[in-house]
């Protein structure tokens, strides 16, 4: 008998579609914070927060993906996701809806994304796979961000560091 490889994601909403990232890439959830914004920089970029003393850059996932603005609410919480770009490890804030739950997902359950009819780029994500009711989209966290974008988001944030206790004040 084989046993079947599952991974976790960590589930969130945008404009009442259901999202994942892998648990892997996610560092934190934070609460939404003042973000302190930073003239001229891309459109999705909200600003910057305080996270241990190192300024992180946050996107607002809406702008990126494209989707209609929406007002912040007390579900709106940002994701500290690690990203790599051309071999180094860079922390980035994702601004999302809502978080919903770790979920674990069956390897078998992940199908390719349709080639048509989806609301964000099919390049970002590496799978669907169905949880309840609903399809949730599979992010490919380390293809959201084109390398002009992340070098803008480097920019702005500095680079990360390497380990926790690098990031502990």
């Amino acid at each position: 008998m084989s046993v079947e490889e599952t991974h976790q994601y960590l589930t969130f909403t945008l404009d009442e579609s259901l999202f994942a990232i892998s648990i892997e890439k996610v560092r934190e959830v934070l609460e939404l914070s003042h973000i302190t914004r930073i003239p001229r920089m891309p459109g999705f970029l909200r600003g910057v927060i305080n996270v241990r003393g190192h300024a992180v850059p946050v996107a607002d996932m809406r702008a990126k993906f494209e989707l209609p603005d929406s007002d912040d609410t007390v579900d709106t919480c940002i994701i500290i996701v690690e990203v790599m770009v051309e071999g180094e490890c860079s922390t980035v804030g994702a601004l999302v809806d809502a978080v919903n739950e770790v979920a674990e997902l069956p390897e078998s359950d992940v199908e390719p994304p349709p080639r048509m009819g989806l609301t964000v780029d099919a390049a970002f994500i590496r799978g669907m796979a169905r949880r309840h009711d609903d399809f949730v989209m599979i992010l490919d966290v380390d293809r959201i961000f084109s390398d002009e974008e992340m070098a803008a988001l480097v920019s702005v944030g500095g680079d990360a560091p390497d380990d926790e206790e690098e990031m502990a004040v």
